[in-house]
């Protein structure tokens, strides 16, 4: 049975490149400080367990979901929720992006990141494989979708979860910060600041923006995580450039209140999308 209420939690961190160890006793320091407070789900930012621009890393460290490497965090995800990101390394040997669902002491989900950039400073496709799944999952508080990053700039995505039932979305990132727009605020956070708002009002859903801090390589990660309500309206945000520990308490009934005021969802013709994607598909092949 879903909670009607939960207590959900952003650690809004700066993991250290390549260092695994570090970075899993940073994860079981938080999760358990977070679940002494009460907390039900705790979320890790884009490869938090890595650090981002890991390159030509990637082999050493890769974890497969069965690795005894994670059987702390397991067991720690029997008395609270986690949501986190790594290298993920399949049976075939390729390795991906991936952010993974932990529950009940097992790997619930796993989410290999679709879209990666591989442009600008991002370099991504030469070290990850691409995943080719959009799935929500159940989880403890109710249909939860998963995307790394450069997958909420394709509106398809969410889309894509809202359609299979999600209820919160969560977004786990590695934003640098880019462009100093005005009153000095990066226009990157504008631009992401904005996306999220309308994800969340426009799916009637949750979201969770799980964002980074810290520099690696010169590039600087600006944190401000956020927790959004089903209206869009800001329920908790993490500081600017500092890490943080960002704590939300979430209703469900605010989904049946957005959903019935705004039945957004309800009037959503997938039938009516798929044979126009279809249409342009094939005039596109011509």
């Amino acid at each position: 049975m879903q909670a009607r209420q939960f207590r959900i939690a952003v650690a809004q961190v700066n993991p250290i490149l390549g260092d695994l160890r570090k970075n899993l006793a940073l994860h079981e320091q938080i999760a358990e400080q977070a679940r002494a407070d009460g907390v039900h789900l705790i979320i890790f930012p884009e490869l938090s367990l890595t650090g981002y621009f890991v390159k030509d890393l990637v082999p050493s460290l890769a974890l497969s979901c069965e690795s005894p490497f994670l059987n702390g965090l397991k067991e720690l995800s029997r008395e609270i929720s986690i949501v986190l990101g790594l290298v993920e390394e399949s049976s075939d040997h390729r390795f991906y992006n991936a952010a993974l669902l932990l529950e009940a002491g097992e790997v619930r989900h796993v989410h290999r990141k679709i879209y990666l950039p591989t442009y600008g400073m991002f370099d991504e496709r030469r070290y990850f494989a691409s995943g080719d799944r959009l799935r929500a999952t159940q989880s403890r508080w109710g249909p939860m979708g998963l995307l790394l990053c450069e997958d909420l700039w394709h509106p398809s995505a969410p889309y894509v979860l809202s359609l299979g039932g999600m209820d919160l979305l969560v977004g786990l990132s590695s934003s640098p910060g880019r462009g100093l727009g005005a009153e000095e605020k990066l226009e990157s956070v504008k631009v992401w600041e904005s996306l999220i708002y309308t994800y969340a009002y426009l799916f009637s859903c949750f979201l969770v923006f799980a964002n980074r801090v810290g520099y690696e390589d010169g590039v600087h990660f600006w944190g401000g995580s956020q927790i959004l309500s089903p209206a869009g309206i800001l329920l908790a945000k993490g500081k600017y450039h500092q890490e943080d520990l960002v704590i939300a308490e979430l209703d469900r009934s605010e989904l049946r209140r957005e959903r019935a005021t705004s039945p957004l969802l309800r009037d959503e013709r997938p039938n009516l999308t798929l044979r126009e994607l279809k249409r342009v598909i094939k005039e596109r092949a011509k």
